[in-house]
């Protein structure tokens, strides 16, 4: 079962990665090199926000009922994930790993070296 925890300690083991709260107490915010690649609020329901690439991310509203537009983000972009049974957990485990690969990649050549 996903859980929040599961899901802060993946988020936790990227390369760079950080937590923070520019949004207020409630909303944690994980980034690379100052740039955000998921969004997790503290409230209930569960649910992430993850970077994705606009086709990939039309796609995946059509497969699945627990992936929606961005909550509160450029819904071209960015897909709201809200754990359901309708969705493998190992395609959360890729969305996110998808979300840091495409934020890493349009990091300045400098910073990619660093994450190493």
């Amino acid at each position: 079962m996903i859980d929040f925890q599961s899901i802060q300690t993946y988020l936790l083991h990227k390369k760079g990665a950080t937590e923070e709260r520019p949004f207020g107490p409630d909303v944690l915010v994980y980034k690379v090199m100052g740039k955000m690649f998921a969004l997790v609020p503290e409230d209930p329901p569960l649910r992430i926000s993850l970077k994705c690439d606009p086709d990939e991310a039309l796609a995946l509203r059509d497969m699945y009922t627990a992936v929606q537009p961005g909550y509160h983000l450029n819904k071209k972009h960015w897909n709201t994930v809200t754990p359901d049974p309708t969705l493998p957990e190992d395609e959360l485990w890729r969305m996110i790993d998808n979300s840091y690969a495409l934020v890493v990649a349009n990091l300045k050549k400098a910073e990619r070296e660093q994450l190493l």
